[in-house]
């Protein structure tokens, strides 16, 4: 493994992109907008700078290690070259199906095609191409260069050897990579987003506020981050769409998505992406204010 191509340059293509390139991989980041790009490489060396203030890294280290990741706006150019390609696409069903028969199509045999969806069948993503024993699941957690865990799905054909590479890969970067099987939300999201959406069911059924509810599974179960903030740092559409997948592939009721956060999906309150949800966010502070909608 020496050539890595990440296709998405969002905040998990470029966390995913950050790793690889400083623990010594050739990198391609591959957007169709080179604006994206642009953005995706000034959020990693923002990201650098900030681990070189901590003495994390030294600037050579920076310096070398953004000089290792290369950009490009066409797929089958950005992946002919790959040993592994890792997906970090939106969490759409047809746009992943799409691109994993683009990769397959253009990527070199024997390329693993790895994809960090957080919910959707990875058999279901391997069976859009000719090469299913070579397709993995990657699911890394957000932020990417600081949480250590890496899920490893293995979709209905994945080989041994596919999967031992992976976990090894992963291990490589600074990981800790952990084997799961294939089924609707593998093992972080069942059980995340149940705990996410029952949270919202509480504030809109009246139980309790924004901050008392997030207050409580902070100090009462010791979680850095109450329920209602981390649906809004996860982003809220996300948190629907992996709601979604959850009820269609297991068919019970309970995965649901709550008709809050469907409704506030709706209208454009998405969480941090978007400066508001249950929180408001503005840029530059670090204040943790509750959204309008909510105050008492």
């Amino acid at each position: 493994m020496k050539q890595i191509t990440v296709i998405g340059a969002g905040q998990m293509g470029n966390g995913i992109a950050h790793v690889f390139a400083q623990s010594g991989y050739q990198v391609t980041l591959v957007d169709i907008a080179q604006e994206r790009l642009d953005q995706a490489l000034a959020t990693i060396a923002k990201n650098m700078d900030r681990q070189v203030a901590k003495e994390k890294m030294t600037a050579a280290d920076r310096d070398a290690s953004l000089a290792r990741i290369a950009t490009n706006t066409d797929l089958a150019t950005g992946v002919k070259q790959a040993d592994l390609v890792v997906e970090a696409a939106t969490e759409n069903v047809d746009l992943k199906l799409k691109l994993f028969r683009d990769i397959d199509a253009n990527a070199p045999n024997g390329c693993i095609l790895a994809t960090n969806t957080s919910s959707i069948s990875i058999t279901r993503i391997a069976a859009a191409t000719k090469r299913p024993d070579h397709v993995i699941g990657m699911h890394f957690m957000n932020p990417v260069p600081v949480m250590k865990l890496v899920e490893v799905i293995r979709g209905y054909d994945t080989t041994d050897a596919v999967t031992g590479t992976v976990v090894e890969l992963s291990k490589a970067i600074g990981k800790v990579p952990v084997t799961v099987n294939d089924y609707a939300g593998f093992v972080a999201n069942r059980i995340l987003m149940p705990m996410i959406n029952e949270a919202v069911q509480t504030l809109w059924q009246g139980v309790g506020g924004v901050e008392e509810i997030d207050t409580i599974m902070k100090l009462g179960m010791a979680h850095p981050m109450g329920p209602l903030q981390l649906a809004d740092f996860i982003g809220l559409d996300t948190c629907v769409a992996i709601l979604r997948v959850l009820h269609e592939g297991l068919g019970d009721p309970k995965y649901a998505p709550c008709p809050l956060l469907v409704q506030m999906v709706t209208a454009g309150k998405l969480g941090v992406k978007s400066g508001e949800g249950f929180y408001t966010y503005t840029a530059g502070s670090k204040d943790l204010v509750v959204s309008p909608a909510f105050r008492k």
